[in-house]
């Protein structure tokens, strides 16, 4: 059964800088994953980035994240893959979002979002692929 993650949990507050919780990926086959992130509410004048980090340890996350999705602005579903199968050294992700607020108004960015993860099965090795021959006309 394909695992399932949450980063961001969905309806999660975010009115400051900060991670989510580290989650372990051990147990994932394929360690490749369908990455939705969603922004259900959001004020104007103010901007949302999300990113996934990975560690082998929990603790150290390192300096450059595996993915960094499109900077958001308004409410909508953005949808990446994220493939982690080449760092077989990652055994935990996590995510971090940076919030920015400018012009009029209360000057605390607020946003509700959610980021899900899921994992995308690997392909099986006995499955013949049929190459379809395209006939001159």
């Amino acid at each position: 059964m394909p695992l399932e993650l949450s980063l961001i949990p969905a309806d999660s507050l975010l009115e400051s800088n900060g991670d989510g919780p580290r989650i372990e990926i051990c147990e994932s086959e394929s360690r490749t994953f369908f990455c939705v992130l969603t922004v259900y509410e959001q004020i104007e004048q103010e901007s949302l980035d999300v990113s996934i980090w990975g560690s082998a340890d929990g603790q150290s996350f390192g300096k450059l994240p595996l993915l960094k999705f499109p900077q958001q602005f308004y409410t909508g579903a953005t949808k990446m893959i994220l493939d982690v199968s080449l760092h077989p050294e990652i055994k935990f992700l996590r995510a971090h979002w940076e919030l920015n607020r400018w012009g009029r108004g209360s000057p605390t960015p607020r946003f509700v979002a959610g980021l899900q993860l899921e994992e995308i099965p690997p392909m099986s090795r006995d499955t013949t692929t049929k190459r379809r021959v395209l006939a001159p006309k």
